[in-house]
């Protein structure tokens, strides 16, 4: 599993530090046949004076603490009032009971006393003390701290101690197979310094919206959280935040905040306290082989409008749901992933040109960005739970599709518990071995649109269908609307089955031994 490695105890330890060093592409390219260091040894002095230890005090509320079980005793037992009354005085005399954890940090700024680390290893404290190389303990107090990124901005009093500044490097310039080093506080053991590479880069462990981990094999483990990863320049270009590990230690898989995305961040809370990011309003899913072929999109790239939110800048500029984005500020969107990154990094109330694929075609369109923050403070991206609906018993079947739909009524909107706003046809049931199944099409699902049309009767979905067979299209791309989790779905056409000969009619039918003519419904697909 992924593990943040954060240490917690019962007792305040010396907090640690991480750090890595790395070759930069300069040195591959001077020296083309440079070897691994003889030592680390001057490069970890120079650096130890930047790292810091941080414990952090939390305290835990009395009703949040485990207290003993009460044992079972035969009705009337003289046993059962010693063990109420030792319950009792046992609940009174809990008390709030401080627990601590222990991570690392890098200063950035002597003379202001800025000290960098991550957000979990500071989250919800109430006192934070930084164990400096001199061996000072002193307090320090938030500026600012980021959920998203898990970046946190310490301040405390550093003038009168033997301390120095890091500097922040270029994680772009960094390279797989690059040097690192870290010097940290694993498990307590202040002043660890290990050595790795980089083993990959714009790693994704789906850790928040913003993944772009460095991944390195150099030693991390509970306790460098925070701690910062050098290159052999002893510049920071990352700073140390979770491991990959089935035991809780190292197992040569460690991830670090790029230091590309430590600086925007910072300069934010130093700034404003708080981070300000761009915000488009949109609702986006990755695009499929099966989404581009329907849309004629050829190759999967960009990101798949599913919904607006609200009146956010995207629907005042024009964008629909079905659009891809394929570009935004003249940069290019490889995929859904990559769309929320440029939009945050975007100035708030900058007008930014993008391409959507729309109608077969690109489009061009402005928009003006608008702050992901204040959007979050109106509520205006905030999820919605989906309740289960009961299984109905009827509709009519769309063997092509392996789902059986019925049209919005009362008693429907009742059952299903649908707004009157929502419209389409709603999913009755899903064919176990189909398509729609796999996808994770289910009852109460509401279909709005098939192929960019929307569908409100059966006769709409039969000549969607139609259309899209009568086009070579193995696919139909389905708007569907899901407890108001709007998102689209392509779905494989599945082969219709040959009406049953009609006993009126002389000629015969077409023999079709491997299927039926009128085919049984199939059973429901579990939700």
């Amino acid at each position: 599993m992924l593990r943040k490695i954060l240490m917690t105890s019962a007792i305040v330890a010396i907090a640690a530090f991480g750090t890595f060093a790395v070759y930069t592409p300069s040195w591959a390219v001077s020296q083309p046949t440079a070897m691994a260091p003889v030592s680390f040894a001057d490069l970890a002095d120079k650096l130890q004076p930047t790292v810091v230890n941080i414990s952090s005090t939390q305290k835990l509320d009395a009703d949040t603490q485990q207290a003993p079980e009460m044992p079972e005793f035969p009705e009337g037992s003289p046993f059962e009032d010693f063990f109420n009354d030792y319950m009792k005085r046992h609940q009174d005399q809990m008390q709030a009971v401080p627990a601590t954890s222990l991570g690392s940090g890098f200063i950035i700024d002597k003379d202001k006393g800025y000290i960098v680390t991550n957000n979990h290893v500071i989250k919800d404290a109430q006192e934070i003390r930084v164990t400096l190389h001199d061996n000072a303990i002193v307090n320090a107090s938030v500026v600012g701290k980021d959920e998203k990124t898990d970046i946190a901005l310490l301040q405390a009093d550093l003038k009168s101690h033997d301390v120095s500044s890091a500097v922040l490097g270029d994680s772009d310039a960094m390279r797989v197979g690059d040097w690192v080093i870290a010097i940290g506080n694993p498990f307590g053991l202040g002043g660890t310094v290990t050595a790795g590479i980089v083993s990959a880069r714009k790693r994704d462990i789906n850790a928040g919206p913003y993944d772009d981990f460095i991944q390195t094999d150099a030693s991390i483990n509970r306790g460098n959280s925070g701690g910062p990863m050098f290159n052999l320049k002893g510049e920071v270009i990352g700073i140390n935040t979770a491991i990959f590990s089935p035991s809780g230690g190292s197992v040569g898989i460690g991830f670090a905040i790029p230091s590309a995305i430590t600086k925007s961040v910072i300069d934010q809370l130093v700034k404003y306290g708080k981070t300000r990011r761009g915000w488009l309003g949109v609702r986006i899913q990755s695009v499929t082989d099966e989404i581009a072929e329907s849309l004629s999109l050829g190759k999967p790239r960009g990101a798949l409008v599913a919904s607006l939110t609200g009146t956010g800048p995207a629907e005042k500029a024009g964008i629909k749901a079905g659009d891809i984005i394929i570009e935004f500020d003249g940069k290019p969107v490889a995929d859904m992933r990559a769309l929320p990154k440029l939009v945050a990094e975007t100035e708030i109330g900058k007008a930014v040109p993008l391409t959507v694929w729309r109608d077969g075609k690109e489009t061009k369109l402005s928009v003006t960005v608008g702050e992901l923050e204040v959007a979050e403070e109106k509520g205006l991206i905030e999820k919605q739970d989906t309740p289960e609906p009961s299984k109905p018993e009827y509709g009519e079947m769309v063997p092509e599709l392996g789902i059986k739909l019925m049209a919005l009524n009362p008693d429907i909107r009742s059952q299903f518990s649908l707004p009157s706003d929502v419209t389409g046809l709603v999913v009755m049931d899903v064919g176990g071995d189909t398509d729609a199944a796999r996808k994770g099409l289910t009852e109460g699902d509401v279909i709005v649109e098939l192929n960019q049309t929307a569908v409100k009767t059966m006769a709409d979905v039969k000549k969607a269908v139609a259309d899209a067979k009568a086009a070579n299209k193995s696919t139909v791309l389905m708007l569907v609307n899901r407890q108001g989790d709007i998102q689209f779905i392509a779905v494989k056409l599945a082969a219709a089955a040959k009406p049953a000969p009609d006993p009126k009619d002389p000629s015969p039918a077409p023999a079709a031994p491997d299927q039926p003519a009128t085919p049984p419904v199939p059973e429901a697909a579990k939700p």
